[in-house]
């Protein structure tokens, strides 16, 4: 490795800390500032903190992330359930078993490679990925309506199922999932606020911020892997 390529990690490295540290900052004086106006529950805040651990450990292709997701979805399962979004409920268990399964994918593949490698996708299979989920959406949100009492089916469902999508794609390793989880996480935000899920709602925006960066951390990584596999051949 050559001296310019070590001072393009050194300055990768510095770029991502300090992202992440200003993240931080941003979310803790959220919180105070939603804490001091608006009355919010305590299971929310544990969820929150644990999330964003979660996610932040996914930028950065730890494998510590799938347990803190873990985490996470349990309580979040709790929360929608007392706030009737049957959807989001039902999804927390989907993405357990998908948490598990991205666990052992990321786990098998360092044991193989010695690092967590970016896998490539093909667009025909994220257009027919999505199709599905958008299939699958409409289904469950049919079904949410005319069965249970949850207070935004349809949309509720479909975001269930793109998340379901995203959070697979994760697992995978595939770079889509930020660009996807983008998107799914801006509509996310306007759900909350109007279930009045205000500090859920600031944590879905900084998710949103989150995603750009991991979409950006991911493309630098897989140019370091294409760099490094053709120096090796």
């Amino acid at each position: 490795m050559g001296e310019g390529d070590r001072d393009a990690q050194r300055l990768n490295r510095r770029i991502g800390i300090i992202y992440l540290a200003f993240s931080a900052i941003f979310f803790i004086i959220a919180a105070l500032f939603i804490h001091l106006f608006i009355a919010m529950s305590p299971l929310e805040i544990i969820a929150v903190i644990i999330s964003v651990i979660g996610v932040t450990l996914t930028v950065k292709r730890n494998m510590w992330c799938w347990w803190f997701n873990f985490a996470a979805f349990v309580l979040y399962a709790y929360l929608f359930y007392e706030f009737k979004l049957y959807g989001e409920t039902i999804l927390q268990f989907f993405f357990i078993v998908v948490n598990f399964y991205g666990f052992y994918h990321w786990f098998k593949g360092k044991q193989q490679d010695h690092e967590i490698r970016i896998e490539p996708i093909a667009k025909k299979t994220v257009i027919f990925q999505m199709l599905l989920a958008a299939l699958g959406g409409l289904i469950f949100g049919l079904t949410l309506k005319h069965f249970t009492y949850a207070a935004v089916p349809m949309l509720d469902s479909q975001l269930a199922a793109f998340s379901l999508l995203a959070t697979y794609w994760t697992s995978r390793k595939h770079i889509a999932t930020w660009v996807l989880w983008i998107v799914v996480d801006i509509v996310y935000v306007g759900m909350f606020i109007y279930k009045d899920l205000f500090l859920t709602a600031g944590l879905y925006a900084a998710f949103v911020g989150l995603a750009a960066f991991g979409w950006w951390q991911w493309e630098q990584v897989k140019k370091k892997q294409a760099h490094s596999h053709f120096k090796g051949v």
